[in-house]
Formats: structure tokens, sequence, C-alpha cells
């Protein structure tokens, strides 16, 4: 189980066929800053828009008209290529000179502010994404598809690693085993591996929840994770202030992202997290990730869409709007509607 299609879904059967990114446009993100720039240091932070590139492609766009290698320039999260996207890069410019934004203009990077930043931009320094997509050619009933969203906004999602994570085809975990197995790769091939196979582990303790209806509902020795953090508690006896902060979103059932060390889940979660990763390949999987060196962490099941609306724009044309939390997968929304056939793959 390597990527989001075979994954089973909360809700029940898919209530859409529909086509996805026929353009650019259709598919579009925006960053989230996590902070206000400083004012002053030798940092230039840029919010950029860019359309059909990729964020490591523009980055060297950055660096070309900065006059800076391209370790100089850094990003914060990366971005889709085949859509419109907003993100901040920062530049560092110790002397302070800037060159002219319109310089760096062309039809796919616009340069929409910029300020000066005492720090360099950290990777996953973001406070999110916020998401519009259009789904055309949707097939469905219309009364469905609108309860479905309405489910999912109010009861929120399984917090699925996206087919992002493991290549087409699911061919980063199958490169993970043989990395494990002994074959050379590239530090950034090696880093990309280790994460797809984390995910991959992960991916398969929620989709046994999922099939056991658990996702988002407490088990024996959870692990808790709090809302919008990575600081986890538990696990500890079941109460009613448990109950009421899961209700209202405040904490999280959490899963396990592989690595040294023992699990922290006890009794009925950690017998369900140990039966879900015990055949052949999510050994190898485990194994590798603890050669590799890295430690027990913990994700949580569940996300909540924030801002979530839709509407029809044509008969067969709807638009979904929401925000996720970093790290969190449009994907996993369109997978709980049904199957979305993304056109940018069809050249």
């Amino acid at each position: 189980m390597t990527d989001i299609a075979p994954l089973p879904r909360a809700f029940g059967d898919a209530v859409l066929s529909a086509c996805m990114r026929r353009a650019p446009e259709d598919f579009q993100v925006d960053e989230l800053p996590a902070f206000e720039a400083s004012g002053e240091g030798e940092h230039l932070l840029l919010d950029v828009r860019k359309r059909g590139l990729t964020t490591v492609a523009v980055a060297g766009q950055l660096a070309r008209w900065a006059g800076v290698a391209e370790m100089g320039v850094s990003y914060a999260g990366q971005k889709d290529r085949h859509a419109v996207t907003t993100q901040r890069y920062s530049v560092h410019l110790p002397k302070r000179v800037a060159p002219e934004p319109a310089l760096l203009a062309s039809d796919g990077v616009q340069v929409l502010a910029s300020a000066w930043h005492n720090r360099k931009l950290q990777r996953g320094a973001l406070a999110g994404n916020r998401f519009r997509l259009v789904l055309s050619e949707v097939e469905g009933e219309r009364a469905a598809i609108d309860e479905r969203v309405r489910a999912i906004a109010l009861r929120g999602l399984p917090n699925w690693f996206g087919e992002q994570r493991f290549g087409r085809d699911g061919g980063n975990v199958a490169a993970a085993l043989a990395m494990f197995g002994g074959r050379r790769m590239r530090r950034d091939q090696r880093s990309m591996l280790l994460s797809a196979a984390r995910s991959a582990l992960f991916n398969r303790v929620l989709a046994a929840r999922v099939a056991g209806g658990v996702w988002d509902t407490a088990l024996d020795g959870e692990v808790w994770m709090l809302d919008g953090s990575r600081s986890v508690f538990g696990p500890e006896p079941m109460s009613d202030a448990l109950a009421e902060r899961l209700a209202r979103f405040d904490i999280h059932p959490s899963g396990p992202l592989w690595g040294v060390g023992d699990l922290r889940s006890s009794g009925a979660a950690l017998a369900l997290e140990q039966d879900a990763l015990a055949d052949a390949q999510a050994s190898a999987l485990r194994a590798g990730l603890e050669e590799a060196g890295l430690k027990q962490e913990r994700r949580a099941l569940r996300l909540r869409p924030a801002l979530m609306q839709h509407a029809w724009l044509q008969e067969d044309t709807l638009e979904l709007t929401f925000a996720l939390p970093p790290g969190c997968y449009a994907t996993a929304v369109l997978h709980e509607l049904g199957t979305v056939r993304d056109a940018s793959r069809d050249a």
C-alpha cells in the first residue's frame, strides 16, 4: 500500500469522478506565512507568484537575478508545478542591494511583495496553505457531493500522506527498499526516499484505523497530538475532558512516523499499529529507517480543512476552497470525494 489510490474512504463509497488541472489556474495554492518580516537584516523576503514552474526552478531564477549562489536562496515549502501558486522565498544579500523586481518578471514568475528580514527563511516556516481547486467533467449526484463536502468540513478527514510523496506509480517505496538493500543514492534522493518509506508506514496504520472506523476516535493506549503542534502526550485513561477536547478538534489521535525507539502507544492502539506493520515489506521499511538513524515521532491521524466552501460554477464544474495545515495534502480531500484524474499527467 504505497499511495493514496487504494486507500479506504472514511465516509463510504466515492460520490464523484472528475478531472483536475486542465489548466494551471484550476489548481491554485497560496502559502500562509508563519511570521511578519522584521523590516531589517540582510535577507530579502519575496512573495512570489509562479505558474507552471517548480519551486526549485524559481529558486534558480532568483539566484541568477540576485547574482548569488543557489544556496543563498531558501523557501519554506515545495509547491506544485502544474498550478498557480504563491510562496515566500528569501535571498541572502549581505550588501542589502536588491535588483529591481521588474527584472525578474516573466510569464511564469511575478514578485508580489518584498521586505527585509534578519533571518534566512527556514524549511517548514509556514502557517499552512490555502487552496482553490476547480474540478471539471464532474459526474455524480449533486446532492450526494454537496453532503460529502459538508461532512468533511464538519468531521474532518483522515490525514493521509498524498501520492506526491510516493512518486509516479508509487515507485519511491520500491526505490527506498532498494536503497536499504545497498543501492547508492544521492543525498537529495536519500532524503526523499526516507520520507516516502515513513509515509507509507504511517498510511498503513491510518488505513487500518479507517477500515475499523476508529480514525477519529480514541483507542485504549492512544497517544494524542495537539492541534497545530507537534507536541504529543499520553497514553492516559480516556476521560470526559479528553473527549471534549477531541470533539472540538483541540487534540487528535496520532500514528507513528517510524524510527529508532519503542512505539509510545499502548494497549489496543499499540496492537493495531504492530499488526498493520507486521508484513515483510513493512518490516524491511522499518529496519531501513532504524538503520538510517531516524527517531520515532508521531503525526495526527485526523485533519479538518479550515474555511471549506464549494460552489458549482457550471453543471459539471465544481470549485472547492479550503486551507490546510503544513504537511497536509489537498489530494486527501479529493480522495474522500471520489476519483479525480490529473490532466497534467496526460501528456
